[in-house]
């Protein structure tokens, strides 16, 4: 199953030390890098990881394909289930083709990507940003079920070049159906599938709404679960999909059920998480640095702990930021540090030492919103930044726990 789109937006860390920073410091570092599994590469700059749990799909694969390969290959004997790995892998590799084509379109049109992971029924791109119209969201969708048809077509092409009956015309037999399978499951319209991505596309196009094409293709999705909850165990023991009724009660009948109630679940809660990345994205130019700034008062770096906070007070600022002879901003004293240091001990400490130096990247203009200032966020990881206004004169200090507090009351506000 394909899941690809928007991962959303990398939330900062809630107080203490954002992720990225020394604990010990303050100072930034760089970022890590997404894991998700065991690092395969990175074709067009994209690290492709395998979590742990396709290993577990794939020795289930290679169980199934081989149990059917006794019955059309007995000859093979234990080396049946060597194909079937090699299948599994064939398989993951058409998967990893169909994620590459999500890849490649969303760089086209400049949209960054996280990373591709292959992991439990299928793979998922992560695009970090929505694409900025409608037709662009289409065609993103599409070119993946295309890529998986076009592969179909490929395998089936190869059929005719080998033996019925034989490992290479099983294999690409088996090829050219479960990538036809992948084609057919992600076209269907409801999200997170890239069929719910197109109709997110159409609906988008039809009112001029990217939420309201959000909604109908969730909501779409979770129609979707439901069908496959009742309706994948139901077209097995009728003989739809191979099934007959005599397997009703069997172990078949387990295996169908959790089967159906696995990519139920998987597609339910992909739509509910559609909507709830939609409803943030909606909000996110209500996040304002000007708006969500901390009120600070400036000190220089010999000052006492006590006095600085004793000015603030006064002043009814939350922050402290560390000034040069001449006025200028040198540091921001962190919070975290301030309620490491007993109270007893504050006339000793100077605030100096419980200042994170600031950078560039740490200097935020206070007009900045939205997309743009978590990008900034995400660029220079930190627990506070000193917010400036255009003139270079002290705004006040933005701290991450606000910014993830502004997330969470985003999140909770009504909606679909």
């Amino acid at each position: 199953m394909d899941d690809s789109g928007d991962s959303g937006r990398p939330q900062p860390g809630a107080g203490g030390t954002a992720p990225g920073s020394d604990p010990d410091n303050g100072k930034p570092k760089r970022p890590a890098e997404p894991g998700g599994g065991l690092l395969m590469g990175r074709p067009f700059g994209v690290p492709v990881y395998v979590a742990p749990s396709w290993f577990v799909v794939a020795a289930l694969i290679t169980w199934v394909f081989g149990g059917q390969l006794d019955r059309v290959l007995p000859e093979l004997g234990a080396a049946r289930y060597l194909v079937a790995l090699f299948f599994a892998i064939a398989f993951y590799a058409s998967v990893l083709v169909h994620e590459l084509a999500h890849t490649v379109a969303a760089l086209r049109y400049k949209l960054p990507v996280r990373r591709i992971q292959l992991q439990f029924f299928g793979g998922v791109s992560e695009i970090e940003k929505e694409s900025e119209t409608p037709g662009r969201e289409f065609v993103l969708a599409f070119v993946g079920p295309l890529l998986s048809l076009v592969l179909g077509g490929v395998f089936y092409g190869a059929m005719q070049f080998v033996e019925p009956g034989t490992v290479p015309g099983v294999l690409f037999a088996g090829l050219m159906i479960s990538n036809l399978i992948v084609a057919a499951f992600n076209l269907l319209p409801g999200l997170p599938l890239d069929g719910g991505r197109m109709l997110r596309a159409v609906v988008w196009k039809i009112t001029g709404k990217p939420m309201s094409g959000t909604i109908a293709a969730a909501w779409v999705g979770r129609g979707l679960a439901v069908v496959v909850l009742v309706g994948l165990p139901l077209l097995t023991h009728t003989g739809a999909l191979g099934g007959t009724a005599q397997d009703i009660g069997g172990v078949e009948t387990v295996m169908d059920a959790l089967l159906a109630a696995i990519l139920a679940g998987i597609i339910w809660t992909g739509a509910g998480n559609s909507l709830r990345m939609a409803r943030l994205r909606e909000h996110l130019p209500d996040l304002r640095a000007r708006t969500l700034t901390r009120r600070a008062v400036p000190v220089e770096s010999a000052t006492p702990l006590s006095e600085a906070l004793r000015r603030a007070n006064e002043a009814g600022a939350r922050a402290l930021v560390v000034v040069d002879g001449q006025g200028s901003p040198k540091g921001v004293v962190r919070e975290a540090a301030i309620v490491g240091v007993p109270e007893h001990r504050r006339p000793w400490v100077a605030v100096s030492g419980l200042a994170q130096d600031l950078t560039d990247g740490m200097r935020i203009p206070a007009e900045l919103a939205g997309e743009a200032l978590l990008d900034r966020l995400k660029a220079t990881p930190a627990t506070e930044y000193l917010v400036v206004e255009e003139t270079g004169e002290i705004y006040g200090v933005l701290s991450t726990a606000d910014v993830e507090r502004a997330f969470v009351k985003a999140m909770a506000r009504p909606g679909a």
